[in-house]
């Protein structure tokens, strides 16, 4: 063969997708593998949120054949479904979006608050378009299909009956994170990680009123209400937050909060403002309850609305989301954990594949405890390693069950940075299937997250290399103890991370987060016998080391005894000798984060 016909050979291939990334670049129609002798797909895409959606296309687009299956009759999931269309965004240093890719796409066309019909149609005109993309609705998950420890697809429901679906690549992008779980993925539930056992943040039935004056309220929030944190616009509003917080609620494990609100194109207003608990978010029962509970509520809200909130005065309650906002549940164990120091410490990541700074809110868990927030990054990178689950190979987790601490899941729980995640799934099953490569060896290799990386930026994604922003408590001799204290949620800086440091400890300061860190100790490491302890009124120094003393020992020593016990075990250190001088001085929360970090850290070293 001479070389102008083998140089007429190659470009055929070429244009036939047959070589490399070719096939990628150029979007053509994808030829089905062939799986255990039956026809399959390059990647299947488990669940129809916005993340699912975001997966598909990213994958679709760079020439995957894929399916996507979601056991509902529309598009969008908690966008749509459940019509959470305030969108919590992610923004960098210098005001720039860090969502960009996929998840900007769709927002230039539907912006925020936008409306839920338009919402779903916009969803599945996207999805169909894609020439690769076989979606299937009303498809219920029934199980993944495992050979040893790698996953080869999923067994669903379609149209009532059983059916299996063969993937080279699996995309886990339901809510809870279901085919990891049922594949054997470890994980944890709620605020585990940190001691919480059995409790996550509470649930939002988002629901819809209309007859509002909404020209009236937004002259309120903007001009009369006085408030930093109200605000309006012409389709969204947020504030009304003293107001709310004397509604007295009729089921007790209710709470209604200054609402977020968003205008629809009929005239109605979405609301999301109540806060419903005890609803297991993993118990299809539960959650139904939680809906009907909600819905008994909400007229009683209503009609407290009509009462206090200007613009309010002739409204109706309109109807209720189809489904819950529920915001937190599994958290799976992947190559890599996401901190909550990586989050407030603005870490970059070798393997970045998107990026976030939505600030950490942790909603309550309970109607006597308040929710907060942990803190405001400026920016923060997620390593890819957080998608790749750990003991199931050829499976990627995207979404807020992503392999993230419960506490920097707070901040990277929302959708936009959902998307993100799903987006750079797509591109790295893309990259996996071309190269036959597994994830969790692309975990280890430069070159294919570069090529990850460099394919998401080509696709519009937004994604930098950078020196972190250095916050100002880092600074404080106190700061060791500060991050402690912060991974097992027992201090938060608020939106302008400020940790009060100097400010005086009382009573119940320390008995809480010293009987606290004995148990969650314990629990980690129950070498140990777990004491309790009771702290006195007015608390000195000296009764906070007398205090730490004894929840080492179950017994009251005296100081001189409490100062050589401690010492012998580094918890009284030549930094805190320097700062406590004064026996009968009350001590500050530098002081009770520092020493409290030092028992916790010994005794789960023991």
């Amino acid at each position: 063969m001479n070389l102008r016909k083998i140089l007429v050979l190659v470009v055929i291939l070429l244009s036939l997708g047959a070589v490399g990334f070719y096939k990628c670049e150029q979007n053509q129609v994808a030829t089905a593998p062939i799986i255990n002798g039956q026809p399959g797909y390059d990647v299947i895409v488990v669940g129809g949120e916005p993340e699912g959606i975001a997966a598909a296309l990213s994958a679709a687009r760079n020439g995957l054949k894929t399916l996507l299956i979601e056991d509902d009759s529309a598009l969008g999931g908690l966008m749509t479904l459940g019509e959470l269309n305030f969108l919590d965004m992610s923004h960098g240093p210098k005001g720039e979006l860090l969502t960009r890719g996929i998840f900007e796409e769709f927002y230039k066309i539907l912006g925020n608050a936008f409306d839920i019909e338009e919402a779903k149609q916009v969803f599945l005109n996207k999805v169909e378009k894609e020439r690769n993309i076989t979606l299937k609705l009303n498809t219920p998950l029934v199980e993944p299909i495992l050979e040893d420890n790698k996953i080869m697809g999923v067994k669903a429901l379609e149209k009532g009956k059983p059916v299996e679906y063969l993937g080279l690549r699996v995309i886990d992008a339901t809510v809870d994170g279901d085919v990891a779980a049922a594949a054997g993925v470890p994980y944890t539930l709620g605020g585990e990680d940190y001691g919480d056992h059995g409790y996550s943040q509470c649930v939002t039935l988002v629901f819809e009123v209309a007859g509002v004056d909404w020209d009236r309220v937004v002259k309120y929030l903007k001009h009369e209400d006085n408030d930093p944190y109200s605000g309006a616009d012409k389709v969204a509003a947020w504030g009304f937050g003293k107001e709310a917080q004397e509604y007295q609620p009729k089921d007790k494990q209710m709470r209604f909060r200054g609402p977020n609100m968003a205008r629809q194109k009929d005239g109605n207003i979405l609301i999301n403002a109540l806060l419903i608990f005890q609803v297991d978010g993993l118990d299809p029962e539960s959650k139904a309850q939680g809906i009907a509970r909600g819905k008994e509520e909400i007229p009683h809200i209503v009609e407290f609305m009509r009462e206090r909130f200007p613009g309010f005065e002739k409204a109706e309650f309109a109807g209720t989301a189809e489904q819950l906002y529920v915001r937190e549940t599994r958290h799976i164990e992947g190559e890599y954990r996401l901190t909550i120091t990586d989050v407030l410490e603005n870490r970059d990541q070798w393997d970045r594949i998107g990026h976030g700074s939505y600030p950490v809110d942790m909603q309550p868990i309970s109607p006597n405890i308040l929710g907060n927030v942990v803190g405001k990054p400026k920016i923060y990178s997620i390593p890819f390693r957080c998608l790749v689950p750990l003991k199931i190979d050829s499976l990627l987790v995207v979404g807020r069950s992503a392999s993230y601490d419960s506490l920097p899941h707070g901040s990277a729980r929302v959708i936009p940075v959902g998307m993100t995640t799903g987006e750079a799934a797509g591109v790295a099953s893309a990259y996996s299937v071309e190269n036959e490569i597994s994830f969790r060896d692309m975990t280890k290799s430069e070159e294919a997250i570069a090529w990850v990386q460099k394919k998401l930026k080509k696709q519009g994604a937004y994604l930098v290399e950078y020196d972190p922003p250095r916050p100002a408590v880092m600074d404080h001799w106190a700061y060791p103890g500060v991050q402690v204290m912060r991974e097992l949620a027992m201090i938060e800086g608020g939106y302008k991370n400020n940790y009060n440091l100097e400010r005086p400890v009382n009573k119940w300061n320390l008995q809480n987060k010293l009987n606290r860190s004995l148990r969650v100790a314990h629990e980690r490491n129950p070498k140990f016998e777990l004491y309790q302890v009771e702290i006195p009124e007015n608390v000195t120094e000296k009764d906070m080391i007398i205090a730490v003393a004894e929840g080492l020992t179950g017994k009251k020593l005296s100081l001189e005894e409490s100062l050589q016990l401690l010492e012998e075990k580094g918890i009284w250190t030549e930094q805190l000798s320097k700062v406590i001088t004064e026996w009968e001085k009350t001590p500050n929360f530098a002081e009770m984060l520092t020493i409290l970090a030092n028992l916790f850290q010994y005794l789960e070293n023991l």
